[in-house]
């Protein structure tokens, strides 16, 4: 697995080849789920209206920032069938860098339509992918109609007319309506809270970390690294980079600001042996070789100098010196023992 996403595409003004979407089943097709609901739009940068949803489509004309649609369908997930207000119909990308939809008041949406309110904070993004661009953080609470998804992504529509892409994780959001909008086998279809659902859902993010993980094995470690790139990492850059790319979610940059994220989003955890697979574990320096070195330490009052990522069985995933390696999977010894200060999950 490479250093990037590999399973969703990111969707260009006619510069790109598109890599395809994953298929739905026939019942709940993105143009079906949209057909009965009426949209307008305005084009928020200059885009290509074109004959065919495709970048092969000959271009019509240029729609300009500002201009004014009166009707907006899906025609799938990277494009949109509109008509302008001169009446001009064409195909446009349907990223939300291009185009604003807003539905129409009082039109019906379809059978298959579902409204979803969100329950954690999770980003909104330009593209089904986590190297789009963060819109905005959606905030528990807020209401949102769902357009179409796929696995992984919500494409929705809030209450104020922004556009653009969520996780479909159930942990971020709780889904109503009659329809199946997710064709993942894995979900839950009711939207609701059920134990099945969410720890599937879990499971499927966690080994996503994992994998993620493991394409960055041998890269060098350096203190201090530079959060914008994956040349090098330090403890905390790794763990942020694992987490960004295979669920989304920004941690903070350093090593004790992301223990006091998992107590103010998570449970800690401070049994070793109570962890589960992708929890972030928290560490103490080093004092010694032997568990007198660190008796009578007051482990509450000591300052988190390390992070890792517990992976299962007596593994964690971490770097933490330019002499080790860089990333790199490591036995829980009695010395990372002896140093575990708390840990606890991200999901």
């Amino acid at each position: 697995m490479g250093k990037t996403k590999k399973w969703t595409a990111t969707a260009l003004l006619g510069a790109a080849v598109l890599t395809a979407w994953p298929a739905l089943p026939a019942a709940t097709t993105h143009a079906a789920s949209v057909q009965s609901q009426t949209y307008t739009g305005t084009v928020i940068n200059s885009v290509n209206l074109r004959t065919a949803p495709s970048t092969s489509g000959r271009v019509i004309t240029l729609l300009k920032a500002g201009e004014k649609l009166s009707s907006v369908t899906e025609s799938n997930s990277y494009w949109y069938k509109v008509t302008t207000s001169s009446g001009l119909t064409g195909y446009a990308s349907s990223s939300s860098e291009y185009i604003q939809v807003t539905p129409v008041s009082g039109s019906a949406p379809s059978s298959s339509a579902k409204t979803g309110e969100i329950v954690y904070g999770v980003n909104m993004r330009t593209e089904p992918s986590t190297s789009g661009r963060v819109i905005r953080m959606l905030k528990k609470g807020e209401s949102v109609q769902i357009v179409s998804s796929n696995d992984y992504w919500y494409k929705i529509v809030t209450s104020s007319g922004e556009n653009g892409y969520i996780s479909s994780s159930s942990k971020y959001v709780e889904v109503t309506g009659s329809g199946n909008s997710n064709s993942g086998s894995g979900s839950n279809d009711s939207g609701g809270s059920s134990n099945n659902g969410n720890a599937s859902d879990r499971d499927q993010l966690i080994q996503k970390v994992f994998e993620v993980g493991r394409s960055y094995l041998g890269t060098p470690y350096e203190f201090g690294s530079d959060r914008n790139t994956t040349r090098t990492f330090d403890c905390s850059d790794f763990t942020r980079t694992v987490y960004r790319e295979a669920t989304g979610i920004i941690l903070p940059a350093d090593s004790r600001q992301q223990g006091a994220w998992v107590k103010s989003n998570s449970t800690a955890v401070y049994d070793i042996n109570s962890l589960k697979p992708g929890d972030l574990m928290f560490f103490m320096s080093y004092k010694g070789s032997t568990d007198a070195a660190y008796k009578g330490i007051n482990k509450s009052t000591e300052r988190i100098t390390h992070v890792a990522i517990y992976m299962g069985n007596g593994q964690i995933m971490q770097t933490y010196s330019v002499k080790s390696g860089g990333v790199r999977i490591d036995n829980l010894t009695a010395s990372w023992t002896r140093r575990f200060l708390y840990g606890g999950s991200v999901l």
